[in-house]
């Protein structure tokens, strides 16, 4: 109550004459509480975390990952990613990944531009992350499938092979 009462007080660099200087010191520390949080940058999220069938994989739990591979044959590698976009609802980039086509076999699949997109924004163990992350083929006539992807929150296949 002292401190309101003697506020208005503060002309000339003291408080009633009483503290020479602590006017400046008291503006500072309200000007210091009050923006304790300005300059924070807001939270950027990860490519999912590692977990599950992915517990071994590479790229999970970055920031626009370079190169992501849930850990199984070499169709589940996207490599040299171009993140066109990152933050927002979507993040969407191209790389080059391993193309088996219908009725190949993983050997004779071909390096190839592939499109991948991480989605399914929101908190996974405490962490803002993409839960969710695909890619396909555009130039096979793939197209982006939002009910077929890796839950990289939990590290499984989504809609699930065993279902």
């Amino acid at each position: 109550m002292r401190f309101v009462q003697y506020w208005p007080q503060c002309r000339g660099g003291s408080i009633a004459g009483w503290f020479p200087g602590t006017c400046s010191l008291v503006s500072g520390v309200a000007v210091a509480l009050i923006c304790a949080g300005c300059g924070s940058t807001p939270a950027v999220p990860t490519l999912g975390q590692l977990a599950g069938l992915y517990a071994q994989g590479q790229g999970f739990g970055q920031v626009r990952p370079a190169e992501v591979f849930n850990g199984g044959d070499p169709t589940g590698l996207i490599s040299h990613i171009i993140w066109k976009s990152w933050g927002g609802r979507r993040a969407v980039g191209t790389g080059t990944s391993d193309y088996v086509g219908p009725g190949q076999s993983v050997a004779t699949g071909s390096e190839e531009h592939a499109a991948i997109i991480a989605f399914n924004l929101g908190i996974c163990e405490g962490k803002l992350m993409y839960r969710a992350v695909e890619w396909y083929f555009p130039q096979h006539a793939q197209v982006f499938d939002p009910h077929q992807y890796e839950n990289v929150c939990i590290g499984t296949y989504e809609p699930s092979s065993s279902g």
